[in-house]
């Protein structure tokens, strides 16, 4: 009786197998016969394995070189097509040549077939026996063709996929007990595979919980191996990544992460001995707190960054917009105001009047660039102030605050937690929770009586005409000082940003993988725009650069111009204008007098330079300013009101009483809206507003 032969079905036809195009002439197809003889696998598969693939190309070539032969063939694999649409054709081989036909399935670029039929030869009843050479030939082509899939699937970025490819392969190798390097190179494509892995999980939807569990268990495990978010482990760096890899790394999946997952997180490294966790821990809990409308949540965060260590680490901004956040001003401004930065202090110095308003901004550009990105579930825009003090959660528990430490009811600037419960005073903020800039006048008539909420109430109607001094100069506001995490080399990424001068200026330094911490750096000079071709301003000054040698005792003379009275007035007329707003505004910070402000301005405008020159003067200080028009454009026209969007070449600096520069600001063009409104016959200035 005949023993009946096992035949393997491998998914692939005589062209695939041999390497040729359908329409392949005899000649073609006998070069491509003479190539794959001559360039057989070098991986170390037996010599009888090698011998069953060369007579399996050469019975392609002959079948497919037969004229009569091969048009059979073609037809029988149309027919196959028609009938089954889709269904690729197949080739039966006896078991004898089936490690020959999976070698020539995986060189035709079908590692995943080659693999799963290469695992089927190794399972029983068809199992080889053990120690021949056909179990060697198909443990080894199982080796190569899931190392092979696995590669495919990653360039296709199914990274979780290739990883059950590669723990697939690695278990029939330990199985097999066979092929020990090649297990080790599994494992190692494994390892480098991790953060991948991770990234692919975490960024599926969030309904696909069971994916994300494990996107998280996996991250755990990671950082926990390479000793914290430092990697103060040894080389080899998990995963294959080094410090740099792995901040850009981190900062591709924290917006897969929401807030709360976060918060977990950091806490967790922190207990592991993770410094840097701890730090962001805090940035967590506050955008927890805030974006949440949590206060408690907000102290603490308050309470996790006053508690940490870092060298050359300066907590007081952060804790004093925390405490802004939670109602105390008074312990808000004391916490700036005993900081450690120098450039803060200079700024702060600028706006004695203005310390509220100098905090607001600060928080406000803190909160939306350190604190609210990088969450999954966090708008990083919605920094709404207004909305912030006028949630009844936050008011109660800045209430509870204010009875459990007795806190005065008032600060300097008549803010209080009394002041939050009134909705029009915070009414004043813009929708979006930015100080609003004047485009009319602010005229605060004296507050009637003493009560500090009509304080806070009238201290708010002036705040616009406040800002906008504060908002001219915050492009140099230094960036505070943070703390530094284990920067080895000049190319690795910074881990935190500065607060208000990442905002509000353009030319900033690199930012952080885990976009929160500063690396030292400047403000790039912005080059000065060629002036407009036209008339030149009445009143024209010229002022010296640092290091001319009269800086000190340059003064600029005091003219008069005459109204502008035209109905109409031309472009140049109102360039012209404005210039002498700018000239003899600088002649009066100057030290100087001038009596065109009187003509050019309103008078809400003029007094608030004089106020400016009263400040300096208390303080022995004057400025230089040197401001040009560098181009104008009419916004809208009436005869009435004219709306212009001028472009200010500017750069200033501020000198003491002997004649030092103590601070300065670098040329910089800076988009300003002006409001021109007619006072009888007279165009004079009205309102600006900075910043476009």
């Amino acid at each position: 009786m005949p023993i009946a032969v096992r035949l393997v079905e491998l998914p692939i036809d005589h062209f695939r197998l041999l390497g040729v195009s359908p329409s392949a002439e005899t000649e073609a197809i006998l070069r491509a016969l003479q190539l794959r003889l001559d360039r057989y696998p070098e991986e170390g598969f037996t010599d009888e394995a090698l011998s069953q693939r060369a007579e399996l190309l050469r019975q392609s070539a002959d079948l497919l070189t037969d004229a009569p032969r091969r048009h059979a063939y073609e037809a029988a694999l149309l027919e196959l097509d028609r009938d089954h649409p889709g269904e690729s054709s197949g080739l039966d081989l006896p078991s004898s040549k089936e490690v020959a036909g999976l070698m020539l399935l995986l060189e035709a670029n079908a590692p995943h077939e080659a693999f799963q039929l290469a695992c089927q030869g190794l399972q029983p009843p068809q199992a080889p026996a053990l120690g021949s050479g056909r179990e060697f030939d198909l443990t080894l082509l199982a080796a190569l063709a899931c190392a092979a899939a696995a590669a495919e699937e990653q360039e296709n970025r199914r990274y979780e996929a290739a990883a059950g490819l590669l723990h697939q392969g690695m278990q029939l190798l330990q199985r097999m007990g066979k092929l020990p390097e090649r297990r080790r190179q599994l494992e190692h494509e494994l390892e480098a595979l991790l953060p991948y892995r991770i990234l692919d999980l975490l960024s599926r939807d969030l309904g696909d919980q069971t994916s994300h569990q494990e996107g998280l268990r996996l991250l755990v495990s990671f950082v926990s191996k390479r000793g914290g978010l430092e990697g103060t482990e040894v080389l080899p760096a998990p995963g294959g990544l080094g410090q740099s890899e792995f901040e850009l790394f981190f900062q591709q999946i924290r917006k897969f992460l929401t807030v709360q997952e976060q918060v977990d997180l950091f806490i967790h490294w922190q207990k592991e001995g993770s410094a840097d966790a701890g730090f962001l821990a805090g940035l967590a809990l506050a955008a927890v707190g805030f974006s949440r409308r949590k206060p408690e949540r907000v102290q603490e965060a308050r309470d996790q960054l006053e508690s940490l260590d870092l060298p050359g680490f300066d907590p007081l901004p952060l804790l004093g917009c925390m405490d802004l956040l939670l109602g105390d001003v008074d312990r808000a401004q004391e916490q700036f105001h005993n900081s450690s930065d120098n450039g803060l202090q200079q700024w702060l110095n600028l706006y004695p009047e203005d310390d509220l308003a100098a905090l607001c901004e600060y928080c406000r550009a803190w909160l939306r660039r350190d604190v609210l990105p990088g969450y999954r579930d966090v708008d990083a825009d919605a920094v709404d102030l207004e909305a912030w003090f006028a949630d009844r959660d936050v008011q109660a528990y800045v209430e509870r605050l204010d009875r459990s430490e007795r806190r005065a009811q008032t600060s300097s600037t008549g803010f209080s937690a009394a002041s939050l419960e009134q909705p029009l005073s915070w009414s004043l903020f813009e929708p979006d929770g930015s100080l609003p800039n004047p485009l009319s006048d602010f005229e605060a008539d004296e507050p009637a009586g003493d009560s500090p909420v009509l304080r806070a109430a009238e201290w708010l109607k002036a705040l616009p005409s406040k800002a906008l001094p504060i908002r001219d100069r915050l492009a140099n506001l230094p960036r505070p000082q943070m703390p530094e995490i284990n920067l080895r080399s000049p190319s690795r990424p910074v881990l935190i940003t500065s607060g208000v001068l990442a905002v509000l200026v353009a030319a900033v330094a690199g930012l952080s993988l885990f976009g929160l911490r500063p690396r030292p750096s400047s403000v790039r000079e912005i080059d000065q725009p060629p002036a407009l071709e036209g008339p030149k301003a009445v009143l024209q000054d010229e002022l010296p650069l640092p290091g001319d040698a009269d800086l000190n005792e340059t003064s600029v003379a005091a003219a008069v111009v005459k109204p502008l009275n035209v109905d109409q007035p031309s472009d140049a007329e109102l360039q012209n204008l404005l210039q002498v707003w700018l000239a003899s505004k600088a002649t009066v910070l100057a030290g100087g007098e001038s009596q065109s402000l009187a003509v050019v301005a309103r008078d809400p405008l003029v007094q608030r330079v004089a106020q400016e020159r009263a400040t300096d003067a208390a303080q022995g200080e004057t400025q230089r300013i040197e401001a040009s028009i560098s181009s104008l454009e009419v916004i809208n026209r009436t005869p009435q009101r004219i709306e212009l969007k001028a472009l200010v070449a500017y750069r200033d600096q501020k000198l003491d009483a002997d004649g030092k520069v103590v601070d300065e600001t670098t040329q910089m063009n800076l988009p300003v809206t002006y409001i021109l409104g007619r006072d009888g016959d007279s165009w004079r200035l009205h309102a600006y507003k900075s910043g476009g």
